[in-house]
């Protein structure tokens, strides 16, 4: 019996991340081929060129979709989306995969699903269900579920909500972000270990800060990260961690700010193209605060009972942990949320943070499924209308 192909698409660093311990199940098993096609930011020296730390994971990327990152505006995105979908049909027909598997929301995902949904192949999504209302990331996830067969959820309100959208629920699965599963696996850098990791030395307090443009905002970023910078300095002891934004509308603005920001500020700040999963896991241990507007601050930031300073509304609507800590998009706001994650009783109630997001097992048990589910007819999606 030939082996089941699952064709996995990667696109970011921080997708790459979520999906590591799932590809090495995959890898590992006997019974299926994977299949791997990078894309995206991974393909852009901008951006790290972290194609590479896949190739050194021990993976073998079997095509690359250049989706030609080169301009930054809500037009230059939508033109990449075009090309990807048309870079993900040639190679979708050169691979012929029986199962295309993606996570989460972004667009060059959203040019995989549309090559595969069209060339009728099976879609497994991970990560849906999900809300960011700031960012048309979450327009983007919903329209990946609807096109996609298989899904794969990190907690029970999510499940329902695919089902609220029209699929079966004998296809949705609860198995817990499979991002968290490494966490438990890997030996982390204690704090000297770290420094000399990233040639930088860690002061009394520490915040790493990641902050990505917030798509639906009719403004641009610079207000706000202005008003981020003014709330670090109030924190003049403080050692500042920047790794940089994705690919986003908007995020060179936001990257020659930061390089501003940190030439400025020499010994006391250092901006990362891409920490790495080791580098980036063990600075969430070593840092008081984690800050910014990324998805990480929400999922994997509170399983090592650090506090998150979530700011604004890019993460709007998606579950989150005790130790996450909203404020707006001003200095006074954001200042007053590092305070109180400072704060001695709020760092007392880190040792009893419940992590809305199921974890340990995913990766096990969606390559299980990906391995045994019967897909005869799987492509005839019938929507399921829930009982009123």
């Amino acid at each position: 019996m030939p082996k089941r192909k699952i064709c996995v698409v990667t696109g970011s660093r921080a997708e790459y991340g979520l999906l590591y311990s799932l590809l090495k199940d995959l890898q590992a098993d006997t019974e299926l081929d994977l299949q791997l096609v990078v894309t995206g930011m991974h393909l852009s020296s901008r951006f790290g060129s972290t194609y590479k730390v896949i190739e050194e994971d021990g993976f073998s990327i079997n095509h690359k979709v250049d989706l030609a990152l080169d301009g930054d505006s809500a037009q230059d995105i939508a033109q990449s989306v075009g090309r990807g979908t048309i870079g993900f049909a040639d190679v979708f027909g050169r691979l012929q995969p029986d199962i295309v598997l993606v996570l989460g929301d972004r667009y060059e995902i959203l040019s995989a699903v549309q090559a595969a949904m069209i060339m009728n192949i099976a879609i497994a999504h991970l990560h849906g269900g999900e809300l960011t209302e700031g960012a048309i990331d979450d327009s983007i996830r919903h329209a990946i579920t609807k096109m996609s067969h298989l899904h794969f959820v990190a907690a029970e309100p999510y499940r329902q909500r695919v089902i609220q959208l029209g699929e079966r629920p004998d296809h949705v699965f609860n198995v817990g972000s499979p991002g968290l599963d490494k966490i438990k696996e890997i030996k982390l850098l204690k704090r000297e270990e770290f420094e000399k990791a990233i040639d930088f030395k860690l002061g009394a307090i520490n915040f790493l800060v990641t902050y990505h443009p917030v798509t639906l905002c009719q403004e641009g970023p610079e207000k706000a990260i202005m008003a981020l910078f003014k709330a670090i300095d109030e924190f003049s002891s403080s050692r500042v961690i920047f790794t940089m934004p994705n690919s986003d509308t908007d995020n060179k603005i936001i990257g020659e700010m930061i390089d501003g920001y940190v030439k400025s500020n020499p010994g006391r700040a250092k901006s990362f193209l891409s920490l790495g999963q080791l580098r980036y896991l063990s600075a969430i241990t070593n840092v008081n605060i984690v800050l910014g507007n990324s998805s990480s601050g929400l999922i994997e930031v509170p399983v090592f009972n650090k506090p998150t300073v979530n700011i604004g509304d890019r993460q709007k609507g998606r579950l989150r942990a005790s130790s996450v800590i909203d404020c707006e998009e001003n200095a006074t706001s954001i200042s007053s949320a590092i305070d109180k994650a400072l704060s001695e009783d709020f760092q007392k109630s880190l040792g009893h943070v419940h992590h809305p997001y199921k974890s340990g097992n995913a990766s096990k048990a969606i390559s299980k499924t990906l391995k045994s589910f019967n897909l005869d007819g799987i492509l005839a999606k019938v929507f399921y209308d829930l009982k009123l």
